[in-house]
């Protein structure tokens, strides 16, 4: 009877798990599940255990029925829901049941740092017949755990990914590849630092070019969060899994403009969750992840215990792959492992054994196919795509240009630098031996004619001249100074500032409080025609366009009307220009076509500026108008451009080039954690407002409420992201300071 009675209690957990996922009693008949099922417990010693087995076997026989056919028409929502249930299997259940040996790196369980990041120093072993190979490895990821309160639901505090970051550099050292699971509905949105932007930006600028094979297995992708520890090599996602920019109840709340405190509908969540292509299916066919691992019906738990099995099997098999890749003789292991994958072994990984150890060449490829493998990432999901003959002549074109390039700056610069370096060191040389040679000579001809001593002039230091600036007032002036009105500035009541005439506050005073110094917001334009010498301006990428992938409702409608509005085809505007006669390339991200918010196109404009800009040996500098974050619209083609583009950023900066990054107004989210947040000279204008989640998100999100300048760019100067704030009337004479004085010897000027 005891068997019947865990049998029982099994078949509870499977009717109740049923209800979760469906969030309906009413549902394939399970509220009559339920009172069948309470029947039996009430009623359970009223039967011979022959006629209680055989209902309790029909029970289950039933059940299984309505369980295949829940796993045939799972909706999006429905899989989040299965990936939230406190039945699913976590990371520490992995390390337990897919490695032979673990050991808990950085504190355990509540003794953490952040408990809600896991890293663990662990082998895997490959049984090839009688034979073991153990390989270790670095196993880094989120833990919700079971109903622990202290593991956060998997949200990371930055000093939790600091401590993933610290753990991946250690890997690297000692060269054994890392694992990576993501458990995260996203990152935990604190200021404090080293902020949870910024860290996530550092994370994704060290896994661009760390050396060890990095495999990303997917069960719960919340946007940056997962993204956090999301760059790698090969990416994985279990079927009944989600990978998406925010939660679709986030989405609910946008789409449907709903008031903080009010109740988000349902019907428009399960909406939201379906527009936005979260299922691992739909990643799989957009091109953000590589295989899908399939768990059992309605997703794996965690006594699944077989399901460990297939597991261990893909995460040894994927990174076979990663490893044969570099390999120069692959040819018939990589066969091998093709064919396993072509039969659907999926339980069992190949019987040869590939070594995980990479030498420098290996490592070079390594490196040089995660580069690739992320530029070509949402590459067809943008408008302007060239035609066959025009891709010719461009590449055709690319080719010449990087031929011209590479003579002119690696070959005959090289060559002048090095002559001029050794014409100095011969001259300090020549200048020592002949003052040794005529010091006898000039000592005695001086004690002869005894002339007085004469005192000395202090030579003077040769210092850059800056040319004049522009009479900013002359050259553009604000449509907001036509208003014939005043305005109060907001620090009014704590500085006594009088109400400003708009003219004047938009026109001459280029929209500064003349008392305290507050900035007004401007619009774009202004910093076009204030901020770069005259005509300098050279759009490129203007063919490049914002599209709807996901062909979510309405959102081509919005497009065109921002498309009208601001005669531009997408958020980013990429373009030569010159400041105080130093050439550099622009990116600038502004707010009247989606709030300034990155999807495909702009990533790919981003990009293509950081390889012009390279190719040139130009500064690049990031302008953020403003920033609202990542495209929800486009989905994970948007939070695909996080890696894309910091990948750009650091192949840049690695070149040698100068990477300036100035925020005004509001800079939030995707961009600033990543591309933007990475860095090593950021600004902001003064006023402006710099961070990773408003103040809503974080008070939902934290049950706490922030201070009115808790993101304010002097906050952010306090906390260190960001290393100066500008005055908006100084910006052209600080960024040409900045050209001058930052970056490395690689600029075309030095």
């Amino acid at each position: 009877m005891d068997d019947l009675r865990k049998r029982l209690h099994k078949t509870e957990e499977r009717l109740n798990y049923l209800m979760r996922v469906k969030d309906s009693p009413t549902w394939g008949n399970l509220s009559g599940f339920q009172e069948k099922y309470t029947h039996l417990k009430d009623s359970f010693y009223d039967y011979e255990e022959e006629e209680l087995t055989e209902k309790i076997h029909e029970l289950e026989e039933a059940l299984t029925f309505i369980e295949e056919r829940c796993e045939e028409s799972l909706s999006p929502m429905e899989r989040v829901r299965i990936v939230r249930s406190p039945q699913r299997f976590t990371l520490k259940d992995i390390l337990e049941n897919v490695y032979e040996d673990f050991t808990e790196l950085s504190g355990e369980e509540d003794a953490n740092i952040d408990p809600s990041m896991v890293t663990a120093k662990a082998q895997i072993v490959r049984r090839i017949k009688n034979k073991i190979y153990p390989q270790p490895v670095m196993v880094i990821g989120q833990e919700k755990g079971h109903g622990e309160e202290y593991r956060n639901g998997g949200s990371c505090k930055p000093w939790g990914n600091e401590k993933a970051l610290r753990y991946m550099r250690v890997a690297e050292t000692e060269g054994i590849p890392i694992h990576f699971y993501i458990f995260t509905p996203g990152s935990f949105p604190v200021e404090d630092y080293p902020g949870a932007a910024q860290q996530i930006a550092r994370n994704l600028y060290a896994l661009t070019k760390l050396r060890v094979p990095m495999i990303s297995v997917i069960s719960e992708g919340g946007s940056g969060g997962a993204e956090a520890v999301g760059l790698s090599d090969f990416r994985l996602m279990f079927s009944h899994g989600y990978y998406s920019v925010i939660s679709p109840e986030g989405a609910a709340a946008i789409e449907g403009k709903i008031r903080e405190g009010e109740k988000v509908p349902a019907e428009l969540i399960d909406a939201c969750a379906d527009r936005l292509k979260i299922t691992a299916a739909d990643n799989l066919r957009l091109g953000t992840i590589d295989r899908i691992i399939q768990e059992p019906i309605l997703g794996a738990k965690r006594d699944d215990f077989a399901f460990f099995k297939q597991i261990r099997s893909e995460i040894i098999r994927a990174t076979d792959e990663v490893v044969l890749k570099t390999k120069s003789l692959r040819a018939f292991r990589a066969y091998d492992v093709k064919l396993k994958k072509a039969e659907e072994s999926a339980t069992e990984e190949p019987e040869i054994h590939i070594s995980w150890d990479l030498n420098n060449d290996e490592l070079k490829r390594l490196l040089k196919y995660r580069s690739q493998k992320y530029r070509n990432m949402a590459a067809s999901y943008f408008g302007g795509q060239p035609s066959s003959t025009e891709a010719i002549y461009r590449k055709t074109r690319n080719i010449l240009f990087r031929t011209y390039y590479a003579f002119r700056y690696d070959l005959l610069r090289q060559q002048q630098k090095q002559m001029e370096k050794v014409i100095k060191d011969v001259s300090g040389e020549s200048s020592v031996l002949i003052k040794r040679i005529t010091t006898p000579f000039t000592t005695a001809y001086n004690f002869i004619s005894r002339k007085p001593e004469t005192k000395k002039i202090r030579p003077t230091i040769e210092r850059p001249i800056i040319p004049e600036e522009l009479d900013i007032w002359d050259t553009y002036t604000s449509p907001l100074a036509n208003e014939d009105r005043t305005i109060s500035c907001p620090n009014g009541p704590k500085y006594g500032c009088k109400d400003l005439w708009i003219p004047d506050l938009y026109g001459e005073f280029c929209g500064v409080c003349e008392n305290c110094g507050h900035h007004f917001p401007l619009e774009y334009e202004w910093y076009l025609k204030h901020l770069f010498d005259p005509d300098s301006i050279k759009v490129f990428n203007t063919e490049i366009s914002s599209l709807n992938p996901l062909s979510y409702p309405g959102f081509d409608d919005r497009l065109e009307l921002d498309r009208a509005k601001t005669q531009r085809n997408s958020a980013n505007i990429t373009f030569y220009a010159k400041v105080m006669d130093v050439d550099i390339v622009v990116t600038m991200l502004y707010s009247d076509f989606r709030n300034g918010t990155v999807g495909a196109a702009e990533g790919e404009k981003f990009v293509r500026a950081c390889e012009k800009a390279r190719l040139k040996r130009r500064p690049l500098l990031a302008y953020v108008h403003t920033t609202g974050g990542i495209r929800i619209n486009e989905g994970t083609l948007g939070v695909i451009q996080m890696p894309k583009c910091t990948m750009a950023v650091r192949e840049y900066i690695d070149s040698g080039g100068l990477y300036i990054v100035v925020y005004d107004n509001n800079s939030y989210a995707g961009p600033v954690a990543s591309f933007l947040g990475c860095s090593p000279y950021q600004f902001a204008i003064r006023s402006s407002r710099v961070g990773f989640a408003g103040s809503r998100v974080i008070r939902e999100t934290t049950g706490e409420d922030v201070p009115p300048d808790y993101h304010n760019c002097r906050q952010a100067l306090k906390r260190g992201h960001i290393q100066g704030i500008w005055d908006r009337r100084d910006f052209r004479k600080n960024l040409y300071k900045a050209l001058l004085t930052m970056g490395g010897r690689n600029l075309y000027y030095r």
